[in-house]
């Protein structure tokens, strides 16, 4: 049996460790109101679903989904990156990756599918599994997996404890069972706590050329109103030492 509209809002102000009083007080309504949608008494309008969806914050794939269930149409249009609407934005893509060479640079999904790379980035792919490289290419699973890049991370335990940090928040974040799944796949076995100086963690893998070290940046379309793109993260790499900015550059 399908969620109600009401049972989905009340997950995701739980999610957000949200009382009901604070929901309704953030959104402005009443807490008596917001307590019939939540019980189901009152179907809520499609902009009443949209306020309580950006007060508790949730993606738009989502907020689609409560729309639904609350029998109204989705809010927010979800294309293919090839589709006509979407070719300015791909050209951005295009273009950010294209600049960001010679370092390494790709375009995830929420699911951390990969979308697009640069040359440097499939430079840096040598040896690895066929088969990890057939699509969708998942990079967490291509990051840790024994046929994968993980035999060639120099400080693969550092590294994998970063990826199941940033999992962790981002299953809470947007409820997403997938994320956990991969989260437990990088946590199995166990994970050697690292206590390192460095400001960031740092990205190290050997190479012909030695170990290269880069730090990273991820970048979001900062006001998406459609799906796909609101899904989307680049993930730029740049030398974290001068030996990798020579060898690169």
């Amino acid at each position: 049996m399908s969620a109600t509209a009401g049972t989905l809002i009340r997950e995701w102000r739980q999610r957000r460790h949200l009382s009901q009083l604070d929901l309704a007080n953030r959104a402005d309504v009443s807490t008596r109101h917001l307590s019939w949608i939540e019980t189901g008494r009152s179907r809520p309008t499609s902009s009443m679903v949209l306020r309580l969806c950006t007060q508790l914050d949730v993606p738009l794939r989502e907020q689609n989904q409560v729309l639904l269930a609350a029998g109204h149409a989705p809010a927010h249009p979800e294309h293919g990156l090839a589709d006509p609407p979407m070719a300015e934005a791909n050209r951005a893509l295009e273009a950010i990756l294209a600049a960001h060479h010679p370092y390494p640079a790709l375009v995830v999904d929420r699911r951390w599918d990969l979308v697009a790379a640069n040359e440097a980035t499939y430079g840096l792919l040598a040896g690895v599994g066929a088969g990890l490289l057939e699509p969708p290419v998942n990079v967490i699973r291509l990051s840790i997996h024994p046929r994968g890049l993980a035999p060639r991370i120099a400080n693969l335990d550092e590294w994998r404890a970063h990826l199941a940090e940033r999992l962790h928040r981002e299953h809470t974040s947007t409820g997403d069972s997938f994320l956990a799944e991969l989260h437990d796949e990088v946590v199995a076995g166990g994970i050697e706590p690292v206590t390192s100086p460095a400001l960031v963690v740092p990205f190290q893998l050997r190479t012909e050329a030695g170990v290269l070290s880069f730090i990273s940046t991820t970048t979001v379309f900062g006001t998406p109103r459609e799906v796909t793109l609101s899904e989307l993260a680049i993930e730029a790499f740049y030398p974290a030492d001068e030996a990798t900015r020579r060898a690169l550059g």
